[in-house]
């Protein structure tokens, strides 16, 4: 199916709901996180188009089912850009089609920018969708201040589709840096690159990337340390960032966007076998749980939000959560077989008060069950 409009959607998600019938909700199908779905496909891709931008303002209202592209290039022409740097999956798990905006809200997609200006959800200031009752809901506004009540915004931003179909998102915006460069350090083991992540963020310069990647961006290992904004403001940045660092070694200074669309997506572990994961833990556990990951058998680590992100390639039969034990945080498996989605389990296991939380949630916006189910299934909850 696929709908023309958001009564279209109404219609089918009522009449599924009145069948019993599951469905799966399609974006543009680029990123792929989570269980299949065995459902009537409900394509969003007739939801499209730009319905308000005001550059003045800083915001953008678009249907769910418009290409990323679309929007990216309608903020480019006015000097603008969405703030978190959504990263594009299509790369890395080789699937076809666009990303769209609506995909974009489901999975949070976030990038290294993450670190200075927050998450997708954290950009979002209203939606519209569907919920599995075939209710339209509308919640926050088209300005930063109208939201009020229960934040459904941030409700829907990561829930993957479960708790209602997008219909559209609206968001406030950033003007595009004047100039973008990167302050390099080589050579680097990761327990080095993240005291040095570490000093940079607690250093007065406004870093917006930090990352470290052992192998594959240049001859060895690099730690990379984004500044933007105006000339002079970066240049006096990069001075004194380049001071801070000096224990680490001389560094140099890369001008433009520089490796940052690679780490963004992942190129790097494109095109080669095995399970992808990304964990999140404390910046300061990043190194060491590195470690441990490539003494469990891990083939590649990169560090990204000053070491807090953790994307792993390693053998489908590694079990990054096992490796985890005594070091807080969740781990997502991003590519792997089904079969190993199924041993593993896509989203990291939830203590039981959380999983009853989320399931009382599930049941309230979709009580019929037919929302992209399974989509979201846990491993076994803790105890």
């Amino acid at each position: 199916m696929t709908p023309r409009d958001e009564a279209d959607v109404a219609e089918a998600v009522r009449a599924a709901a009145a069948r019993g019938e599951p469905l799966e909700i399609r974006g543009g199908g680029t990123r792929g996180i989570g269980h299949a779905v065995r459902g009537t496909p409900l394509a969003l891709s007739g939801l499209s188009g730009i319905t308000l931008y005001e550059p003045g303002a800083l915001t953008l209202v678009a249907r769910a089912g418009t290409p990323l592209a679309e929007v990216e290039a309608a903020l480019a022409a006015e000097g603008q850009r969405l703030p978190f740097e959504p990263w594009d999956g299509r790369a890395l798990t080789g699937a076809n089609g666009a990303p769209t905006l609506g995909g974009m809200v489901a999975v949070n997609a976030s990038g290294p920018r993450r670190i200075q200006a927050g998450a997708c959800r954290d950009s979002l200031i209203g939606v519209r969708f569907v919920d599995g009752t075939g209710t339209i809901v509308k919640n926050g506004g088209r300005v930063m201040k109208n939201v009020t009540g229960l934040d459904l915004v941030k409700l829907v931003a990561g829930a993957h589709g479960t708790l209602g179909v997008l219909t559209e998102v609206a968001f406030k915006l950033l003007p595009v840096s004047h100039r973008v460069a990167t302050v390099v350090l080589d050579g680097l083991a990761p327990e080095a690159a993240g005291r040095a992540m570490a000093v940079a963020m607690g250093a007065p310069y406004d870093v917006t990337g930090a990352a470290h990647a052992p192998a594959g961006l240049g001859p060895g290992p690099v730690t990379l340390l984004r500044l933007e904004g105006f000339e002079g403001a970066v240049s006096h940045r990069i001075a004194g960032l380049t001071r801070a660092l000096a224990e680490f070694g001389p560094a140099r200074v890369v001008e433009g966007p520089g490796d940052w669309a690679a780490l963004r997506d992942m190129t790097l572990f494109a095109g080669r076998p095995g399970a992808v994961w990304r964990i999140s833990v404390k910046p300061s556990d990043g190194p060491a749980l590195g470690a441990r990951l490539g003494a469990a058998g891990a083939e590649a680590v990169v560090y990204d939000w000053a070491g807090g992100l953790l994307t792993v390639l390693a053998d489908e039969g590694l079990d990054m959560r096992a490796a985890m034990a005594g070091i807080s945080g969740h781990a997502t498996l991003i590519r792997a077989s089904e079969e190993a989605k199924a041993r593993h389990g896509v989203f990291h296991p939830e203590p039981a008060p959380i999983a009853a939380l989320s399931a009382g949630l599930r049941a309230k916006f979709d009580p019929k069950g037919v929302l992209n189910p399974g989509r979201m299934v846990p491993a076994p909850a803790l105890v």
